[in-house]
């Protein structure tokens, strides 16, 4: 089985490496926009992206496309069985493109930082993620039947 792990830089890939002794079990890889330091942190292979965040004017549509067309090949080549992702905005290309492409199974984990809101990235991917996890329980009420309260990762 291949896991691909997708999170932005900081709390969101910090989150998803809490499930480093899970996931390391297997062939995994990372897809970030993580500054380089970061990325070298990280074990396995790790593809960083442009962040495809189209709320931030300085990126804009030129970013989205080309985010697109990087995650396009690098899903092409790793045809991943599972995506592991607690956002943000760099999931939801991703966890598109798989779901449609591969039919990629998608865990989604709503990040601890959320216990009264949903996130936009959340509020999406909540339709296509097959698991979908919340880590307070204030937020079962917020999303459908779909959430799991799973208790905090970190």
């Amino acid at each position: 089985m291949k896991i691909c792990i997708v999170a932005s830089a900081g709390g969101h890939l910090q989150e998803c490496n809490q499930l480093f002794p899970i996931f390391s079990k297997y062939d995994y890889f990372y897809i970030t926009f993580a500054k380089k330091d970061i990325a070298k942190s990280l074990k396995g292979r790790v593809y960083i992206v442009t962040n495809p965040d189209i709320r931030n004017p300085k990126l804009g549509i030129k970013a989205v496309i080309k985010n697109f067309f990087e995650v396009l090949k690098i899903l092409i080549k790793e045809k991943p069985h599972v995506i592991i992702t607690s956002g943000a905005s760099i999931a939801i290309p991703v966890c598109f493109l798989a779901k449609i492409l591969f039919r990629t199974k998608i865990i989604f984990i709503e990040t601890i930082s959320r216990f009264y809101k949903p996130s936009l990235t959340g509020r999406i991917l909540y339709h296509i993620a097959d698991l979908f996890f919340v880590q307070w329980n204030s937020l079962l009420k917020k999303y459908g039947k779909k959430a799991i309260y799973g208790g905090p990762l970190i």
